[in-house]
């Protein structure tokens, strides 16, 4: 991947006529830190080693445990994007170093099989399978080398360990498509059982012909979930939105267990304890279920905020039980479900919205986190990432869109639901915005009655908007949001406002009275500190803001998709930056400890730090889409885009180029 972007940098350098006075300096990737946990979505194990664990995640990566899931280790990244759902693993049960994932896209009919011969260092994908969305994958216990994967299209299976694919569900069956589960007789590998998201189907002549094993299911229930008791095949566990079925004579009538609550609706997994098979784990949208008379009576044993993905059960240790969740990451228990704990050391899955590095401390970081509820919000590391700590207390499950630090040390937090403060112990919502209210009085004077209509301020409610982002760094502060630009002169105490009203605003920055903000489709100044405001004209290349920032010397700069583009007049004229080799700009950030513009992009790992005035840079190779970079004790540490908080290694050298300085495009 790093040798592809060299190779694209380097052409954009010839052909750009940059000159470049070093050599390449990033040889080797930022690290990701942190914070532990995330989501995690698929166990496999090596089947002579139970303590030799696989762990697949919606970004594309493994990871891998020596010791059961105590720890974890980052093993290897499947194909070129970032966005690989990797819901099937499985090791070969006849060759521990043979691999198979079964991926799939987001948003997307696409995915594949990836295949590792050397116990997932390196992978290669199935050419019959590129661009097909596999949903499930299994292999048959009595044939090793029979594979049958579940995709959007259809069952698919392979006769020789996955080098070959054929479709053995009907290609144009308007019915076995769309296809989440699939199981395998242990004792039969031509008899299979495949889940739709509409109902479960089943043929015993390996594909030949198939019909529907419906009969005591809810109709159209999608089916997440299949799984066959190896010691009494004919007993089958289905689980549907629906709920969780059991048959007893191979599917062919099923009947609804009981205990399951109607709101647990999604059971993505069942697991059978390897040892008692009438103990049954299900996992739920909504907490671990847990039977242990064969499916008759279940109870809950975990919380209902636990969104589990799958299970793994030791073998020669049913009480060690792994799950693998959306956002809390790996959970252990060492007493068959009676408790848990996180088990994540080594896994970074967290999307990062905002990372601080403290002013006073040096090692202390912050990093604000989206989409974890409860589990994610604000965590803090101070001994630069080796250990992290969520502090997270009195957010109530809000995600994090940028973090602030004032002058005397005091953490500000920017959420969906408006702005929060540290006090040391717990979070606290910000000061009231002041609401008016018209007050009317009258006075009589010789006979005459005069009527008087004032304004009159009080303390209304805080702000509830998405805070995007907060200026501390002039002594009036200012807050930008999805309703407008608040204003405090307090430090927080009140805001008033909006001072500047409009959809989205993602930017704001002061110096004295000279205030800059920003939206998708909108650059606004004022300059007698937000009593007024006028729209400073974009760039006429740029179709949309994505990134904004401002340097000591006056200057403007705007990114998006087109580029990089500054303006050294306030906007009355623009330069884009057309050397620059990135588009689809993300970030941008003045870099005090560097004196430079930090530039990073969607669709690039590389960092740029730009010299305002002579317009050349610097740039690394993170080897991660990165944003909010900033830097700490001479290193640079940045938000990823899935992979938690990475930072630069301390033997890294910068690239240094000197470019022209663009050509002009006026408004």
């Amino acid at each position: 991947m790093k040798r592809k972007l060299l190779q694209y940098f380097l052409l954009g350098v010839g052909v750009l006529g940059i000159s470049v006075s070093s050599a390449w300096g990033g040889v080797l990737s930022w690290i990701p830190v942190g914070p532990n946990g995330g989501d995690a979505r698929s166990f496999a194990v090596e089947p002579q080693n139970p303590q030799h664990l696989y762990l697949g995640t919606l970004t594309s990566w493994i990871y891998q445990s020596s010791d059961g899931g105590g720890t974890w280790k980052r093993l290897a990244k499947l194909g070129k994007s970032d966005d690989l759902v990797v819901d099937s693993l499985l090791v070969d049960t006849s060759d521990p170093k043979t691999l198979f994932a079964g991926v799939w896209q987001v948003d997307k009919p696409a995915g594949g099989i990836y295949i590792s011969h050397d116990g997932g260092a390196t992978w290669v994908s199935s050419s019959e399978m590129d661009g097909q969305s596999v949903r499930a994958l299994t292999q048959s216990y009595s044939n090793p080398k029979t594979l049958i994967a579940g995709t959007l299209k259809g069952v698919y299976r392979s006769e020789d360990k996955g080098q070959h694919w054929k479709q053995i569900s009907p290609p144009e069956s308007g019915e076995i498509h769309e296809v989440e589960s699939i199981a395998i007789d242990p004792n039969d590998p031509n008899t299979i059982y495949a889940g739709t998201w509409h109902l479960p189907w089943k043929t015993t002549d390996g594909g030949a012909s198939w019909h529907n094993i419906k009969q005591g299911l809810i109709d159209d229930s999608d089916v997440f979930s299949i799984i066959i008791d190896p010691t009494r095949p004919t007993v089958v566990y289905t689980s549907a939105c629906s709920g969780i079925y059991r048959s007893e004579n191979a599917g062919e009538l099923y009947r609804k267990v009981q205990g399951i609550p109607s709101t647990a609706r999604r059971t993505r997994v069942l697991m059978q304890d390897p040892v008692n098979r009438k103990i049954v784990y299900a996992g739920t949208t909504e907490g671990l279920y847990k039977t242990m008379d064969d499916g008759v009576n279940w109870s809950r044993i975990t919380g209902p905020d636990v969104i589990i993905n799958d299970i793994y059960i030791n073998p020669k240790d049913p009480q060690h039980v792994l799950l693998a969740t959306d956002r809390s990451g790996v959970l252990l228990s060492t007493d068959a479900g009676a408790t848990f704990t996180a088990s994540n050391e080594g896994f970074s899955q967290r999307q990062v919205a905002s990372i601080l590095a403290d002013a006073k401390h040096e090692g202390t970081i912050y990093a604000g986190v989206l989409n974890d509820k409860g589990y994610g919000g604000v965590f803090v590391t101070e001994d630069g990432g080796t250990t992290w700590q969520q502090r997270s207390k009195g957010l109530d499950g809000r995600d994090i869109f940028t973090l602030a630090q004032t002058d005397d040390g005091t953490l500000l937090a920017g959420t969906e639901h408006g702005i929060f403060r540290w006090n040391g112990s717990a979070w606290e919502q910000d000061g009231n915005v002041i609401a008016y209210t018209e007050k009317t009085t009258y006075t009589v004077k010789k006979g005459k009655k005069t009527k008087h209509t004032a304004q009159v301020a009080h303390p209304g409610a805080p702000i509830d908007s998405r805070v995007n982002d907060i200026n501390t760094a002039s002594p009036v502060w200012y807050a930008a949001t999805s309703d407008g630009v608040y204003r405090s002169e307090n430090q927080g105490a009140s805001w008033t406002g909006p001072v500047l009203k409009g959809d989205n605003y993602r930017f704001v920055s002061a110096k004295e009275n000279e205030v800059l903000a920003a939206n998708r489709s909108q650059l606004m100044i004022s300059t007698d500190g937000s009593a007024t405001w006028h729209a400073i004209t974009l760039p006429s290349k740029l179709t949309s803001v994505q990134a904004v920032t401002t340097a000591p010397k006056g200057s403007l700069w705007v990114g998006g998709r087109e580029g990089l583009f500054y303006s050294e007049d306030q906007g009355q004229s623009w330069q884009q930056l057309s050397t620059l080799p990135l588009a689809d700009i993300n970030g941008l950030n003045y870099n005090r400890e560097m004196g430079r513009v930090i530039v990073t992009s969607w669709r690039s790992t590389m960092v740029f730090a730009i010299d305002e005035s002579s317009k050349t840079w610097k740039w690394w190779d993170a080897g991660w889409t990165v944003r909010s970079v900033r830097s700490q004790g001479g290193r640079l540490v940045a938000a990823s885009l899935y992979d938690g908080v990475v930072v630069q290694p301390k033997s890294e050298e910068p690239g240094a180029t000197t470019a022209s300085s663009g050509s002009g495009t006026q408004p």
